[in-house]
């Protein structure tokens, strides 16, 4: 299959589940619209702070882009940041839109970027991104954990035996797979995950026959994911703290929405610092759950039952919970829809 068809196939498969979500949504199109209505004039920077977000993401990746090419001797850079801005909103459009998370948007990344870089350098940059959007997650999850217990200090948020049971697990989960990601990060991952699924039952002898055919592809490709931290730590680094900052800048819509309702912890600075280290948490708790059940397109549910349990355990009430969910899974949808329509820009 050519690949303008596999384009026109993702952007179909695309328009397909936006028309899906729409339909299927928790609430009925009154309700959503009462919604809309209450969040007024804030939907405007609720929407617009993506653009920011998506900026990061974009420079993260395109950080991991350029070392690629520095590797293989590139001295041009052959990839404009529009281009990869383009992909970063398509690619997580797609995410978004379809099952089990990458199925839709790492194929297509690698499919358009081939189109300036090699094949195996599109699928390692590709591959190398996903583990740094993955592992900026789990820091950001971390470092949360250390919020929530200094403002529990301070006596801004309750702090028993349960909750320092789950947030002791929270971090042993973290650090399990800091492990993971620095054994992937050393020695590649594609090859070693391949060998994984080989155990399970019904996926032995695809994965062996993957390996057969493609092998030396895939190690080249894990080659040339454990080069980025071995051989250019500076831009491995940038791309990490840039995913991160991308974490905190999200936070922001939750923050947006806090206000709305009047929840500012008593305003000025210092009570908006601390409202927005409620969104933090919020954010940080909302996708640990969302990531633990990431099989759904939009996680559809588990999103809203994560926001609402993350804003009742902060003591705040269920329907802010709900409201913030809506208010964001229509930002979502405006997203979506957005990178649906970027895939028939040509750049």
């Amino acid at each position: 299959m050519s690949k303008q068809r596999l384009n026109n196939l993702f952007f179909f498969l695309g328009l397909a589940a936006v028309v899906v979500m729409l339909f299927t949504f928790d609430v009925s199109f009154v309700e959503l619209w009462e919604h809309i209505c209450h969040a007024g004039y804030w939907l405007i920077p609720i929407v617009g702070v993506w653009i920011i977000i998506y900026g990061i993401n974009a420079l993260s990746w395109r950080e991991i882009i350029l070392s690629e090419i520095r590797r293989y001797g590139g001295t041009e850079v052959r990839v404009s940041f529009l281009r990869i801005y383009r992909l970063t909103i398509t690619g997580y459009a797609l995410n978004y839109a379809t099952p089990v998370g990458g199925l839709g948007g790492e194929p297509y990344r690698i499919l358009e970027l081939s189109k300036n870089i090699s094949g195996q350098q599109a699928a390692s940059s590709v591959i190398l991104y996903a583990m740094m959007h993955f592992f900026a997650h789990f820091w950001f999850w971390f470092s949360s954990i250390f919020i929530y217990l200094g403002l529990a200090a301070v006596g801004d948020l309750p702090i028993n035996t349960a909750i320092a049971t789950v947030l002791g697990i929270i971090i042993l989960f973290c650090l399990i797979f800091f492990w993971i990601f620095s054994r992937g990060y050393r020695k590649g991952l594609v090859v070693s995950t391949l060998h994984l699924l080989g155990r399970i039952p019904g996926l032995k002898g695809w994965s062996s026959r993957l390996l057969e055919k493609r092998g030396e592809t895939f190690r080249n490709i894990d080659q040339q994911i454990a080069s980025l931290y071995a051989k250019d730590k500076r831009a491995f680094y940038r791309s990490l703290i840039l995913e991160y900052l991308s974490r905190v800048v999200q936070s922001s819509e939750v923050l947006f929405m806090l206000l709305l309702f009047g929840i500012d912890c008593g305003g000025g600075f210092t009570g908006i610092t601390l409202t927005y280290l409620h969104a933090i948490l919020i954010v940080s708790f909302t996708t640990l759950f969302a990531n633990l059940i990431g099989f759904l397109p939009m996680q559809l549910g588990v999103q809203e039952g994560g926001f609402v349990l993350s804003i009742a355990a902060l003591g705040l009430s269920a329907a802010l919970g709900i409201f913030v969910s809506i208010i964001c899974r229509v930002r979502e949808i405006i997203w979506i829809i957005i990178g649906i329509l970027l895939m028939k820009i040509k750049d």
